[in-house]
């Protein structure tokens, strides 16, 4: 056979003889004969060498070609009785027992040689599940008319504020690294109404947490013609949904209505001082162990914050504007999502920006010439990650993680 079969189509070929390929993930060596188990993209498949037969280290690269047969003990009820073996690429020891159910090694070991780690069945599923998730969110805003763009990150003007930016020379001028597509996906409003984006943001965070990056993975959305944020929220809800049933890491309370509550209604909730102009990350906790026990929800949005702890662009609360039409989505007590309804008109951005509208001539521009209501959220895909699979850092659901300290591998 001259095509290679994968480790879950063994058992389509029984009888016949086929090529594998892959890792050398677990040898064990007997008086008679050696059990060789390969690892491929797929998973597992199990290869049966006569006694005698040289077999590399595990990590090796291996071309194996055999005949199929039935084995119940097998993974996946089939083997592969040796035929020949190629060694490809001979491997030294890995710094960690890849063949272990779960990886024995702290984060730091398992981030420093990420390039290796990262092959552990456990810590592939995760970044699987990644795939498939933000595969989801592509797929359901196709679904509802929106159109994927491709934003610049170099940027002029930080997006959110002066700081947290990562400045840098560009060509002798200043500029700095997105924190956000923000100005970029409202203008683009302006041309195809329903847009998404999926792409790294940067954020120069000083902060060394568990939750904390300085590059993280943001899917983006923003929609026109809205009438309030709600119908941003509504959007999210369908969104959030198909991404957690195509991770399929974690089973996930999510009742057809995710609970809302007014941001000064969350602050007597979490029992924090009425006059907290944030909810804090115990106040976050203390909201999530609410949402599932009084409506068996892992998630809860959080409407209504305050106008003075939200962007500039962020529409006021028409009956009340000292509150926003902004949210968040709480996922098990961790914020995951920001978004709300945004300024639409351009005399109210010149009005609250004053003398700071000059330097944002090129964002103001759409709004000169017309842009309806609109609104959208941002999702960082490492944080919803580590809430589906529990990890309790976010640099486990990080192939590369880039914080206050690493910048390698």
């Amino acid at each position: 056979m001259s095509y290679r079969v994968l480790s879950t189509e063994i058992a389509e070929h029984t009888g016949e003889s086929i090529r594998l390929a892959g890792w050398v993930h677990r040898r064990r060596v007997l008086a008679r004969v050696t059990f060789l188990i390969v690892r491929d993209r797929a998973g597992l498949a199990q290869v049966v060498v006569p006694a005698g037969v040289p077999v590399p280290p595990e990590e090796s690269v291996v071309e194996v070609t055999g005949t199929v047969v039935a084995n119940a003990a097998a993974p996946g009820g089939h083997e592969v009785a040796y035929g020949a073996l190629e060694v490809l690429s001979e491997a030294e020891p890995p710094p960690v027992e890849l063949f272990r159910p779960e990886l024995e090694a702290g984060l730091p070991a398992l981030l420093d040689h990420a390039a290796v780690t990262l092959r552990h069945p456990a810590r592939r599923a995760v970044f699987a599940a990644g795939a498939a998730a933000v595969g989801a969110f592509r797929a359901t805003l196709d679904g509802l008319g929106f159109t994927e763009i491709f934003t610049p990150k170099i940027v002029g003007t930080a997006t959110e504020s002066g700081a947290n930016v990562f400045a840098l020379d560009y060509f002798g001028r200043p500029a700095y690294l997105a924190q956000s597509p923000q100005f970029y996906k409202q203008a683009m409003v302006g041309v195809f109404e329903r847009v998404y984006e999926v792409a790294p943001v940067f954020r120069a965070e000083p902060h060394d947490t568990s939750r904390h990056l300085a590059q993280y993975l943001s899917l983006d959305a923003e929609l026109g013609f809205v009438r309030d944020h709600r119908d941003v929220m509504a959007v999210l809800t369908r969104v959030v949904r198909a991404m957690t049933e195509a991770a399929g890491l974690s089973e996930v309370q999510m009742p057809q209505e995710i609970p809302v509550v007014h941001f000064a209604e969350a602050l007597r909730l979490a029992g924090a001082d009425p006059d907290e102009p944030d909810l804090a990350p115990e106040h976050e906790r203390a909201l999530g162990a609410w949402a599932l026990r009084e409506h068996g929800s892992d998630f809860v949005y959080v409407e209504g914050y305050p106008m003075a702890k939200r962007p500039f662009y962020t529409h006021p609360q028409p009956s009340e504007p000292r509150w926003s039409n902004s949210f968040d989505l709480l996922f098990r007590g961790l914020e995951l999502v920001t978004g709300g309804q945004r300024r639409h008109r351009y005399s109210d951005y010149v009005a609250v920006l004053g003398e700071q509208a000059a330097g944002l001539e090129g964002y103001l521009e759409a709004f000169r010439h017309g842009m309806p209501p609109h609104g959208g959220f941002a999702i960082g895909l490492e944080r919803f990650l580590a809430r589906l699979c529990g990890a309790a850092n976010v640099r486990e659901t990080t192939l590369f993680p880039r914080d206050l300290h690493r910048l390698t591998p």
